[in-house]
């Protein structure tokens, strides 16, 4: 069984047992949190689509680490005009379990 969820603002294809890193979010190593915003559930050619949730269905998932991406560089410049910046940026993760699907 699948489900397509949405959380941070993007969507996530899940199955029961894979590790996703998502958009950080407020929760403790080791807790147990539901995602209610399921798009679309599936099990082999049999699919539920939402309009735009589908009613009833969540996904359990367990908190497994917070961290932070690697860094991105950001370099801009203005040729022959002597501009040059530099910058990096992390962005924040929480790392999830994905455990029960309910549909």
């Amino acid at each position: 069984m699948y489900a397509v969820i949405k959380t941070g603002g993007k969507q996530y294809k899940v199955a029961a047992g894979d590790k996703l890193k998502i958009e950080q979010i407020p929760a403790d190593i080791g807790a147990e949190i539901t995602l209610n915003q399921v798009l679309a559930v599936g099990e082999g050619e049999s699919m539920e689509f939402g309009k735009p949730l589908v009613s009833g269905a969540s996904v359990k998932a367990t908190v497994v680490s917070q961290g932070r991406h690697d860094k991105v560089k950001i370099f801009k410049m203005r040729r022959r005009k002597h501009y040059q910046k530099r910058q990096g940026h992390r962005q924040n993760y929480t790392e999830l379990l994905i455990g029960a699907i309910s549909a």
